[in-house]
């Protein structure tokens, strides 16, 4: 499940009904998806669109997305460091940016307009929807891992429009999740 963090604050939330209230507060949809059936680590990008045809398919009806893909990330992923530059300086996209993390760890540090700074870590089983416009960038935690299903509603994909603020050079990529808190398994975060 995922944690907030809300440094300004020193505060950590990690119950579900206060991260889905603490989301919903700035504009993050947050939600917690099981597939039926189960999905195995090695399954390709087609089967795991497969199991979660029903759920995209809401999805893509309640926010007007037309594609979905699979993304997969892996320390040993050519050009990884590259990659990573696109998304851990503060941006915003035209269009919504819609994740379900199916292996891995990340974060989201949303940085509302008027508010403080949140870092939603998530992992496997949590969907999130940061709209179009939100200020925002995502790092990889310490596993460099990260397997998602990304919607879209433009096909060609989305832009990312940096802020330049340098707000995120005050922010550490700090994950909380299992390896870090009591040893739980990654299903179980």
């Amino acid at each position: 499940m995922a944690i907030v963090r809300i440094p300004a604050e020193q505060r950590t939330l990690r119950d579900f009904d206060q991260v889905v209230r603490c989301l919903a507060g700035v504009g993050i949809d947050y939600e917690r998806w099981e597939p039926a059936p189960p999905v195995s680590p090695n399954s390709g990008a087609e089967d795991i669109l497969a199991a979660y045809a029903p759920e995209i398919e809401k999805l893509k009806e309640r926010g007007g997305y037309v594609t979905a893909d699979v993304i997969d990330v892996r320390p040993e992923t050519p050009g990884l460091d590259q990659m990573l530059v696109k998304f851990n300086r503060e941006h915003w996209h035209d269009e919504d940016e819609v994740r379900f993390i199916l292996e891995g760890r990340g974060i989201f540090h949303i940085h509302p307009r008027a508010g403080a700074v949140l870092a939603i870590e998530v992992g496997p089983g949590d969907l999130l929807r940061v709209p179009r416009g939100t200020w925002h960038w995502f790092d990889l935690c310490a596993d460099r891992r990260i397997r998602a299903i990304r919607l879209f509603q433009d096909p060609a994909g989305w832009t990312p429009h940096y802020t330049d603020s340098g707000v995120d050079r005050g922010f550490e990529p700090v994950c909380l999740g299992p390896a870090q808190v009591g040893g739980r398994g990654a299903a179980s975060g």
